[in-house]
């Protein structure tokens, strides 16, 4: 494990009944992710994707890769730009330093061309 490796990527549609489904698994129904007339006056014409949605992506991407050799310990991320339903994302990683059995990976969420989170990193422990 060097500096420079990148993760596999993960790429997601998110649909609206993805949506809707992760909105009731986590009990956060903010009309803002599914509601065409709260929407309207906003100037919004899609629901926006929860926030949350990137950290649980991020942390599956990681956990993908690694599987049994680690486990994830931190994760951290920062919004740039609105996701809306219907949206492809691309969640991308490389390793940016290996110290002893950690590892450091910094990550970008990508949606249809544009930075949606970044920076994000996370931390892995190596077993």
């Amino acid at each position: 494990m060097k500096p420079g490796l990148e993760l596999p990527p993960l790429e997601r549609l998110i649909a609206l009944p993805d949506m809707i489904a992760y909105a009731g698994a986590t009990w956060d129904w903010h009309r803002l992710h599914y509601d065409p007339s709260y929407l309207a006056p906003r100037g919004l014409d899609r629901p926006v994707v929860d926030g949350q949605v990137f950290g649980a992506l991020l942390a599956e991407q990681v956990q993908d890769w690694i599987g049994a050799r680690g486990t994830l310990r931190t994760l951290r991320f920062r919004f740039k730009n609105l996701v809306y339903a219907g949206d492809t994302v691309r969640c991308v990683g490389t390793v940016s330093a290996v110290a002893g059995n950690l590892v450091t990976i910094e990550h970008q969420v990508l949606a249809e061309g544009r930075i949606a989170v970044a920076p994000a990193s996370s931390t892995v422990e190596l077993r």
